[in-house]
């Protein structure tokens, strides 16, 4: 499969500029013809999956629940898989990379998932990760919605399999 799979990841309680970043972001990978995977709920996840609707993309959204209510209306396939906050790790699991936009505990548990599985993660004004040794950021930092998937993309396709 040439298709480049991305995470897009961030709080479902969103302030306005993270839902505009969203909402670009969205559009932005669809236009490049990635598909948009996300936890499928509101703020954040909600955005790039309208954002990915409004340009015609693909959006997979992996929901908590054992149901799809709730579910972003803007979602091309809602998933739900009854599996609670751990269907962050099949959000990742699912991405060539990822896109974590600001975010609370959830999106830092998919960053933290990301990582140790591998997946490069590009954050756009997110969690600050150190370590000790080696002192190193392992996240790619954008600044801009169109700099985070430029960098998505570039990384995705290292990683397509």
């Amino acid at each position: 499969m040439s298709r480049r799979y991305v995470a897009v990841c961030g709080p479902a309680e969103a302030g306005e500029r993270e839902i505009a970043w969203a909402e670009e972001i969205g559009r932005l990978l669809a236009e490049a013809g990635a598909v948009l995977v996300c936890g499928g709920l509101g703020g954040v996840m909600d955005a790039a999956a309208r954002g990915c609707e409004a340009a015609g993309g693909i959006s997979i959204g992996l929901l908590p629940a054992e149901s799809r209510a709730g579910a972003s209306s803007h979602l091309s396939v809602a998933v739900p898989t009854g599996m609670g906050e751990v269907r962050n790790a099949l959000v990742v699991r699912a991405a060539d990379a990822v896109i974590a936009v600001s975010g609370e505990f959830g999106t830092l548990s998919e960053i933290a998932l990301a990582l140790k599985m591998g997946r490069p993660v590009v954050g756009l004004h997110t969690w600050s990760l150190a370590r000790e040794t080696p002192a190193v950021d392992p996240l790619v930092r954008a600044g801009s919605p169109q700099e985070a998937v430029e960098k998505a993309l570039e990384l995705a396709e290292g990683a397509l399999r």
